[in-house]
């Protein structure tokens, strides 16, 4: 094998890049938790919701894959939300083999109400990020870690992160700062 890097940058970097993912991971779960907390969520539910909204037509292993965890938590999860009637399950005519989740009016109608009070909660990773967009006119875009990610987890990978973030842009009234219906946006 014809090493490109040394033993001593490989574990520079690879120590580098656990603490700081590790950091980022912990400001954002509590970020993540204190929003969702008054909506009796956990993040893996409120994960797969969203995921479920933004992507539409998603099947669990798209949540799975898209929300990093395995099959079996997508698919335990979304059947508590279901139980909940946040979310049904549904199969498609030509694809019997997939099963598809879709988001109900009452799961849509708690999406909406969650992104209405976004704001009521501490933010740490988007005050962390406000110099940098004070700074240079834009959030931090993370283009390296993105590469990263793709040559982890794939390409399928990226296009349904990207699919996501497209239907967060076509979703969100700028004006209102609050999410509009995915239903209407169709």
């Amino acid at each position: 094998m014809d090493e490109k890097y040394s033993p001593k940058e490989a574990m520079i970097f690879s120590q580098r890049i656990a603490q700081l993912s590790k950091a980022l991971w912990k400001a954002v779960e509590k970020d993540w938790q204190q929003w969702i907390k008054p909506y009796d969520l956990n993040i893996n539910e409120h994960h797969i919701l969203w995921l479920s909204y933004h992507l539409k037509e998603a099947t669990i292993s798209d949540i799975s894959k898209f929300g990093v965890m395995h099959v079996s938590t997508a698919f335990n999860f979304s059947k508590k939300l279901e139980e909940r009637g946040y979310l049904s399950f549904y199969k498609l005519e030509d694809d019997r083999r997939n099963t598809y989740v879709a988001v109900t009016a009452e799961g849509e109608k708690l999406i909406l109400e969650m992104n209405q009070s976004y704001y009521d909660t501490e933010h740490r990773i988007l005050d962390g990020s406000l110099p940098i967009k004070q700074l240079y006119g834009k959030f931090p875009e993370f283009l390296e870690v993105m590469a990263v990610v793709k040559n982890i987890y794939g390409e399928d990978f990226m296009e349904i992160f990207e699919r996501g973030i497209t239907n967060i842009e076509s979703t969100f009234d700028s004006d209102s700062g609050e999410l509009t219906s995915a239903r209407n946006s169709s």
